[in-house]
C-alpha cells in the first residue's frame, strides 16, 4: 500500500539514497532528482503529495523556488533540508510557507515522522506568505541546541501564543524576544521591554499600567505604562520571576480579560499585545515556596523556550566570537581574527557569564590589544583574570568558608559538603526521610559561603561576582540584601 508520492531534490547522491531508501521502506513511492528545474517540472505537471528538497541546488537555490511552488500549489507541504544551519535559514523556510525545516545532518526516523505528520494533517492549512526583506543576523550558532530553537521560532512568528523563555543570565533571552517581535505578525508594532528586577516593587504597577495625575505623591500628570506603549505590538516582560505578588495578581488578571486599568484610574482599558516573559529562576521553585502564582505561572508558560548555556553549546563559540568581532568593527574598533588554538581555549572555559561574557572578552581583547591575530596566549591572559581558581577564592576569604577551599569535585569541596550535609540529616532521621524541603535547606545552607566567597574572591566588586557566578547583578544586589552578607570593601 502506497501512503503518499513524495518529491526529493538534493544534489549530494548519498542524501538522495538515504532519504529515498527511508522513506520507502515505511511505504511512500518516492522520485528524487539532483536539480531544481526538474522538481519544478514535476510540480508543475500536479505531481507529488509533497516535497523534500535541499536549499543550495546547482541550479537554483531553493528559496527563489518555494514561492513559485506555493504560488501554484498552496496546499503541497515542502519540507526543507539545509546545512546552512542558521537561524535566518530557519526563518526563509518558514516564511516563504515551508512546512518545515530539517538542519544536515539530521535524523532519517525525523523526517519520516515528519512527512506522516504533514500528509496527515488537512491541506488548507499553509497559507501562501510573502517573501519579507530580512536583514542582519539577530541569533548566532549552528549546535544542535540553536537549531532546535530556531525551529521552535520559526514555529512561533505566524502566532500570537505567549511564550515564556528561560535561561541563565547572559544566554540571550531578550535577543530571542526581539526575534519573536521582528519577524513575527506584529513587526509593525513596537516592541517594549521591562525589567522586573531593576524596578522598585511599589512602582511596578505604575510601571505596568501607567498611572492618573494625583494617583499618589508625586504624580503631577498622567503617565502611560508599558501595557499602552505596547499596544499592538510585543511587551517583553524580563525577570518576571523577580514580580511581586500584588503585580503577578494584576497581570493575571489582565491575561484573562484582556484589560486593565491604571493606577488610581477607573475606566478598563482594552489592551491588544504579545506576551513574551523571560526568567533566569526555575519558577515551579518559586511557586512551592510562596512567591510566584501558579495560575500564572500556567498563563505564562503556553510555549516554553529554553536557551542553552554557551557551556552546552561550545561548538558555537567560534561563530559567536567572529560576530562580536565584527560588531565591534562596525563600532570603530579594528577588525580582529583568532587562531585555532585561542578557539580551543575558548571552549575549554565554563563562561559563566555566558554569551554576554563572551562579548564583553572579545570587546575586551579587540580594544586592549594591537594585534591582529588573537592567540591562545592573549586570551589566557584574559580568561585567568576573570576566573579566579578555587584557591584563590578560598585565600580571599579565608575564615569565612566552613572547612576547606569551595571547589567542586573533590571530597572535602562543595559536592564533599553537599554529600557530608545529606549523611548527616538521614543519620539524624534514622530509617526515615528527613521533613520535605531538603533542596531548599541545602541551597540556603550553601547559597551563603558561596556568594561570599564570589564576594572576596572580587573584592566586593559585585558587577565582578555577578558575572563569576552567572548572575544578573540585580540579582546577586537582591541576594545581598537578603541573606544579609557583609560585604567586602576593597583595600585603598
Amino acid at each position: 500500500m502506497i501512503n503518499g508520492h513524495i518529491l526529493v531534490a538534493d544534489d549530494d547522491t548519498a542524501i538522495r539514497t538515504v532519504v529515498s531508501q527511508a522513506l520507502s521502506r515505511a511505504g511512500y513511492d518516492v522520485r528524487t532528482t539532483a536539480t531544481a528545474a526538474s522538481l519544478w517540472r514535476w510540480v508543475q505537471a500536479g505531481d507529488g503529495d509533497l516535497v523534500i528538497t535541499d536549499v543550495v541546488m546547482p541550479d537554483e537555490n531553493a528559496f527563489e523556488l518555494l514561492p513559485r511552488i506555493k504560488k501554484l500549489r498552496p496546499d503541497l507541504p515542502i519540507v526543507v533540508m539545509s546545512a546552512q544551519n542558521t537561524f535566518m535559514t530557519a526563518i526563509k523556510a518558514s516564511e516563504r510557507g515551508a512546512y518545515d525545516y530539517l538542519p544536515k545532518p539530521f535524523d532519517l526516523k525525523e523526517l519520516v515522522a515528519i512527512v506522516g505528520r504533514a500528509l496527515s494533517e488537512p491541506r488548507n492549512r499553509l497559507p501562501a506568505v510573502k517573501d519579507p526583506e530580512l536583514e542582519g543576523m539577530p541569533l548566532v550558532g549552528r549546535s544542535p541546541a540553536m537549531q532546535e530553537i530556531y525551529r521552535s521560532l520559526a514555529r512561533l512568528m505566524r502566532t500570537d501564543l505567549t511564550v515564556m523563555i528561560t535561561g541563565e543570565s547572559g544566554t540571550g533571552k531578550e535577543l530571542v524576544a526581539r526575534a519573536l517581535h521582528d519577524y513575527g505578525k506584529r513587526k509593525s508594532g513596537p516592541f517594549v521591554a521591562i525589567n522586573m528586577a531593576a524596578i522598585p516593587r511599589d512602582l511596578i504597577e505604575s510601571e505596568l499600567f501607567g498611572h492618573e495625575k494625583g494617583a499618589f505623591t508625586g504624580a503631577n500628570t498622567r503617565s502611560a505604562g508599558r501595557f499602552e506603549q505596547a499596544e499592538g505590538g510585543t511587551l517583553f516582560l524580563d525577570e518576571i520571576g523577580d514580580m511581586p505578588m500584588e503585580a503577578q495578581t494584576r497581570l493575571l488578571r489582565v491575561l484573562q480579560q484582556a484589560e486593565y486599568t491604571t493606577v488610581g484610574g477607573r475606566t478598563p482599558i482594552k489592551t491588544n499585545v504579545r506576551i513574551v516573559a523571560a526568567t533566569n529562576k526555575d519558577l515551579r521553585i518559586s511557586i512551592q515556596q510562596g512567591l510566584f502564582r501558579e495560575d500564572l505561572f500556567f498563563r505564562l508558560n503556553v510555549v516554553p523556550l529554553r536557551l542553552p548555556p554557551l557551556r552546552e553549546r561550545t561548538e558555537d563559540i567560534p561563530d559567536l566570537t567572529r560576530h562580536f568581532f565584527q560588531l565591534a568593527a562596525t563600532e570603530g574598533l579594528p577588525l580582529k581574527h583568532m587562531d585555532a588554538a585561542a578557539f580551543d581555549r575558548l571552549k575549554r572555559y565554563r563562561w559563566p557569564g555566558n554569551i554576554r561574557e563572551l562579548e564583553n572578552l572579545t570587546r575586551r581583547l579587540t580594544a586592549l590589544y594591537p594585534h591582529d591575530l588573537i592567540t591562545a596566549q592573549l586570551v589566557e591572559a584574559e580568561l585567568g583574570m576573570d576566573q579566579p581558581s578555587p584557591a584563590s577564592m578560598s585565600d580571599a576569604h579565608a575564615g569565612s568558608l566552613p572547612g576547606k577551599a569551595m571547589t567542586v569535585g573533590d571530597e572535602g569541596g562543595l559536592m564533599g559538603s553537599v554529600e557530608r550535609h545529606l549523611a548527616d540529616l538521614f543519620k539524624q532521621h534514622g530509617d526515615h526521610l528527613p521533613p520535605p524541603g531538603l533542596y531548599h535547606r541545602v541551597l540556603r545552607e550553601l547559597e551563603v559561603p558561596l556568594v561570599s566567597a564570589a564576594l572576596a574572591a572580587t573584592r566586593g566588586n559585585q558587577i565582578k561576582a555577578a558575572e563569576l557566578l552567572g548572575l544578573n547583578r540585580n540579582t546577586l544586589r537582591k541576594k545581598v540584601r537578603e541573606l544579609d552578607i557583609r560585604l567586602m570593601r576593597a583595600p585603598r
